[in-house]
């Protein structure tokens, strides 16, 4: 079987085209940061994660985990040869670009013995020569107390947004990077193994698209050619455009929640469909689990996207089957209010129809939602037992896969087959229709043409990169419908790049906004068994809601791998941290969601704008609250937020007046660049709205059909046509939509094709 390399361990994505965005730095390394630069980060990211003596090890840590690996885990720093050259190649290429001139600017300042004076003040003082220190001549200690500063900065909040791009960056190299045998020197000291599990479908059916499927990075021209000619697909090259035009009825952009339906149902009609996918195909037997090879492979900015403010980190999937091959499993059906208010308050009668609900029983039944459990893992475990000991109620959450389903990787892909994304269903159904997928190959635009008449314009294909730098031709694909299906954050670019100029689009979007609240519990504690990473990842669910049935926020157990969870886990010292991070496997992370009324815009890619109001921070404040309450009453020995300053309460023998004052201390600060001392990063997996249906040009960017106001023959069919936030996971509701705007596109084809008949005729 041929699984892809990168994803078996290896630092680097092949053919990202960030990589020539950055100049070489010393052993291979492409981050245009000088030697002394690179010495400067090395020192800070020492003082973040120092080597510290085996007499800092408390008895209570020594016993966490196997007491050789923790202390092997203490003596480690992240200034060991090639982090900070890892570190300074993750900030180049996956920083936004302000951010990363002021990282540059702030390790070029501190490299000079003014600049420090500058930067550091007093701190960087001695009363012998050379009497002021560069950063790295400093000592620990003090370097320490400068990043403490750093992070509770009030007045320079740019030295903040420094100290938490050096603090996620270095902590998700420290803790993803594996060797040869895919192994870290940290896991054991935390509690962590890589799920290891074998494929349960037979070698026959480990790669269901493999026959549909063309890997544009590994062409050159004339393989890429010949490779669409054998799919069947009718090929003319223009010499002088220095182009290949393909032809097809459907051309759809993105395989996600939205693409994979549209091929299918257009597939099933006849229809020779066209899937372009900037992501890469992978199968389960190609998943590693690994957590850094897996991010960088499988989502936008290799999972560290962040809003522009860096307040809030965005999640989502970029590989064939887009965020459903990565997400957590979670198939809720369309609440009935969020119905009645599209169909109703915003006069988009698809929703409330006989047809939209027949959609969800067709894509429940596809993707083989199954509502039992049969083994809950350790966070939904305290999670049900929280809300048991509380007298609350804990709702079962459907999945897309078995009941027997006992995975915490599936945010890496799922190594067994087990959850059923679009790769492994409705793609499987279009490709064995014919449909054919362009993996490596970005859409540029959409091809529009001005009508004769002065009508609206009509779209005629699309224009399209493929990601080889081997491949010197561009793609035009003529089809007679184009679809955008790439996801809330790259439709409204595509579609603006394309000429398209509707103020809908690009505006509205949802992000369902979370704050997550942690619990620890020790081995000991006799009613879990298992680690936070083990297990379904989301089996149960709790609302929280109002005197009067409003939903507040949803409680749900959350999917954090070492790198992750230490990436967001409060920096308050270098022993603090490493203490924090000995306790991972026992820690469980539950997180408050709302159904945000806030909106952001995306109208360029990787550029996300996004301010939360006041009514959703106070919302996602009372999940929070709820949260820690679960948490407690399941019996943690210790509870906290991921709130800057480090904010917890030890269990054991508090009172229930102690408790509450510590929850009226629970807040929803703002972010890094906030002029506070306490901050936290919000999270996010669900993009909503930013191109959203409209019952008129003026309310939406899209109709009641997908099709855009602007141009005949586009449609948008993924999460950017729903109206509002959805409140929920949406899944079911973006591959319902999708199933009923995908039915009207084939209706629309066959009055093509009628039309087109007539006149030959």
């Amino acid at each position: 079987m041929d699984s892809h390399p990168l994803l078996k361990g290896g630092r680097k994505r092949g053919g990202d085209n960030n990589d020539d965005n950055s100049s070489s730095g010393g052993g291979g390394f492409k981050h245009g940061f000088t030697a002394s630069e690179i010495q400067t980060l090395g020192a800070l990211l020492e003082a973040l994660i120092p080597s510290l003596p085996p007499t800092a090890v408390t008895g209570e840590i020594r016993s966490v985990n196997s007491e050789e690996a923790v202390f092997t885990f203490f003596t480690a720093s992240a200034s060991q040869p090639t982090v900070p050259d890892e570190v300074a190649e993750l900030i180049t290429k996956r920083g936004v670009k302000e951010a990363v001139l002021l990282m540059k600017l702030v390790m070029k300042l501190l490299s000079t013995r003014l600049g420090t004076l500058l930067i550091c003040g007093r701190l960087c003082l001695e009363w012998k020569w050379p009497f002021i220190h560069k950063l790295a001549e400093m000592s620990l200690e003090k370097r320490e107390k400068l990043l403490q500063t750093w992070s509770k900065e009030s007045y320079w909040t740019s030295l903040k947004v420094v100290f938490l791009f050096l603090k996620v960056a270095c902590c998700f190299v420290f803790f993803s990077r594996a060797d040869e045998k895919a192994e870290n020197p940290t896991w054991e000291a935390i509690g962590y193994k890589v799920d290891s599990r074998e494929p349960l479908v037979n070698s026959q059916e480990r790669r269901p698209l493999q026959k549909g499927i063309v890997e544009c990075r590994k062409m050159n021209d004339s393989t890429l050619v010949k490779a669409l000619e054998e799919k069947g697909l009718k090929v003319e090259e223009d010499v002088g455009q220095r182009v290949l035009k393909i032809q097809c009825d459907a051309v759809i952009v993105g395989s996600g929640c939205g693409g994979g339906v549209a091929a299918a149902i257009l597939a099933s009609q006849g229809h020779k469909v066209l899937v372009l996918e900037r992501g890469n195909y992978f199968a389960p037997g190609d998943y590693s689990s690994l957590e850094g090879p897996s991010f960088d492979e499988l989502y936008m900015s290799g999972g560290l996207l962040t809003t522009l403010d860096g307040k809030m980190t965005i999640f989502a999937g970029s590989t064939v089957g887009g965020g459903s091959a990565v997400n957590w499993s979670a198939s809720i059906r369309t609440p009935d209010n969020v119905l009645r208010e599209w169909s109703v308050n915003h006069k988009l009668p698809v929703f409330g129809s006989p047809d939209y609900k027949s959609a969800m029983n067709e894509v429940w039944n596809r993707i083989g939602v199954t509502v039992d459990c049969s083994e809950e893992g350790f966070q939904n475990q305290i999670l049900r037992k929280g809300c048991e000991g509380l007298g609350l109620k804990a709702e079962r959450v459907p999945r897309n896969s078995s009941k027997d389903h006992y995975c915490g990787s599936c945010c890496y892909g799922c190594r067994t087959g087990d959850k059923k994304g679009t790769d492994t269903t409705w793609l499987v159904d279009a490709v064995n229709q014919g449909a054919i997928i362009l993996t490596g190959c970005k859409a540029e635009k959409f091809i529009l043409k001005q009508d004769e008449n002065g009508g609206r314009k009509k779209c005629v294909g699309v224009l399209a990169t493929p990601l080889s730098n081997i491949v010197s031709k561009k793609l035009i694909i003529e089809a007679k419908i184009s679809i955008s299906a790439c996801g809330s954050l790259s439709t409204p670019p595509l579609l603006i790049r394309s000429g398209l100029q509707n103020s809908n689009i690009g505006t509205n979007l949802h992000l369902h906004p979370t704050l997550l609240a942690w619990g620890y519990f020790p081995e000991s504690t006799p009613d879990f068994k298992g680690k936070c990473y083990e297990g379904g990842i989301i089996t149960s669910l709790h609302k929280v809601v109002s005197e009067n049935s409003n939903v507040h926020a949803i409680i749900e157990a959350s999917a954090l791998g070492p790198a992750a969870f230490s990436a967001l886990v409060p920096w308050v010292s270098g022993l603090d941290f490493k203490e924090r991070m000995v306790k991972y496997g026992r820690t469980a992370t539950l997180f408050s969601l709302v159904r945000d009324q806030s909106t952001g815009e995306v109208k360029k890619e990787g550029r996300v704008k996004y301010r939360l109001n006041e009514f959703d921070k106070e919302n996602l404040k009372i999940g929070l609250k709820q949260c820690i309450r679960i948490l407690i009453a399941a019996g943690a020995v210790e509870v906290g937020t991921y709130r800057s300053d480090g904010q917890r309460l030890k269990c054991d023998g508090v009172k229930d007046e102690e408790v509450e004052e510590f929850l009226d201390s629970v807040i929803a600060p703002g972010g890094a660049r906030s002029r506070t001392e306490k901050w936290t990063i919000y999270g996010n997996a669900h993009q909503m709205s930013s191109c959203r249906m409209g019952a008129s040009e003026e309310e939406g960017a899209v109709d009641e059909n997908g099709e855009t106001w602007e141009a005949k023959g586009l449609y948008v069919c993924d999460g950017s046509v729903l109206p509002t936030a959805l409140g929920v996971n949406p899944m079911i509701t973006i591959e319902s939509t999708a199933y009923c705007i995908s039915t009207r596109i084939a209706k629309a084809l066959m009055e093509i094709y009628n039309e087109q008949k007539s006149e030959y005729i």
